[in-house]
């Protein structure tokens, strides 16, 4: 794995670039005194002792001889977990947050949704005005997408000239969108091959298209206004703004499904399906289901997949995927 990645990949596990910075430095030529570390990262001494005692509270670290001061990067497996809980717990207090905000929102302004601030849009008007939205961006969309599906004629192609137009796509998925049947091969994977930069959470916590800065479009269900298919356009407010934040939290700690368009080492589209069903958390029947295969074949196809990347498990066979650039 390059610096580039591993730094990459301790900002998702929440440890900052000083940090990072002390971590890869320990790595390259731990055991060393602390001091020697923090040449190596370029860091003065207040700086490197802030980083290097977050390192040890993740525990990523900790000193190499009694004296303490010969310090050394220690096995991640039991850091790695706390690390991982903690992020998990912060979009957890993310959505409580934003969902008890837009709760007091909804019962104290959604009865005057015809003011300029909210508006509320329902049955067939929906798919015109999710149309109408994906052509008005101009610079970034930004989407939480899950079932279930309203049917909006040429949402796909509306998706796709978007991308053409060089429109910045960042969407978050949820595992049922990649269990859907077809969805990921005719909606999910056109989009990332145009330029889509996907990424998957188990769930997310709202249906939401936020267009540029200007506004979201989010989909109530039924438990959340005593309307049926009803969509909610959110003008900029402190809401807008939240809904924003809980974005930006739930994509930092998202699995990517996004990489090169090329296919490293001849891997099918097919094969390439099956890493992201499988990095995206799908059950062995939803993905055999998706590829139209037994099981018996699936299990054949991640053991040559395994094999391929030197993977012992399905965990690491992801992990290995990941940061070969096939997902």
């Amino acid at each position: 794995m390059t610096n580039a990645k591993l730094r990459q990949a301790l900002r998702f596990l929440g440890v900052d670039e000083a940090a990072g910075r002390v971590y890869l430095a320990l790595l390259e030529v731990a055991p060393a005194p602390l001091g020697a570390v923090g040449a190596s990262a370029g860091l003065g001494d207040e700086e490197l002792a802030a980083a290097y005692g977050e390192l040890v509270d993740a525990g990523l670290a900790s000193a190499a001889d009694e004296a303490g001061d010969v310090v050394a990067p220690v096995p991640p497996a039991a850091g790695l977990e706390i690390l991982a809980r903690h992020r998990a717990a912060e979009v957890e207090e993310s959505r409580i947050a934003v969902g008890g905000a837009f709760e007091s929102f909804r019962r104290h302004r959604l009865a005057a949704y015809n003011d300029d601030l909210v508006e509320v849009v329902t049955g067939d008007a929906i798919g015109a005005r999710m149309r109408h939205a994906w052509a008005s961006a101009r610079e970034q969309i930004r989407q939480f997408e899950s079932p279930p599906y309203v049917a909006v004629p040429g949402a796909r192609e509306d998706a796709l000239a978007t991308l053409a137009r060089g429109v910045t796509q960042r969407v978050v998925y949820s595992r049922a969108s990649l269990e859907h049947p077809g969805h990921l091969k005719d909606v999910i994977e056109p989009c990332i091959e145009a330029g889509e930069q996907a990424r998957v959470l188990p769930s997310v916590p709202v249906k939401l298209l936020i267009i540029d800065e200007a506004y979201a479009l989010v989909s109530l269900s039924i438990t959340e206004a005593d309307v049926v298919n009803t969509l909610l356009v959110v003008q900029p407010c402190g809401l807008l703004s939240a809904l924003v934040a809980l974005f930006e939290q739930s994509w930092h700690n998202a699995l990517p499904l996004h990489g090169g368009t090329a296919r490293p080492g001849g891997l099918a589209p097919a094969d390439r399906r099956l890493l992201r069903l499988l990095a995206g958390g799908a059950s062995d029947e939803a993905i055999a289901r998706e590829l139209g295969v037994s099981r018996r074949t699936l299990f054949r196809r991640l053991q040559i997949l395994m094999a391929r990347l030197g993977a012992a498990n399905r965990f690491q066979l992801a992990l290995q995927a990941e940061r070969a650039g096939w997902l």
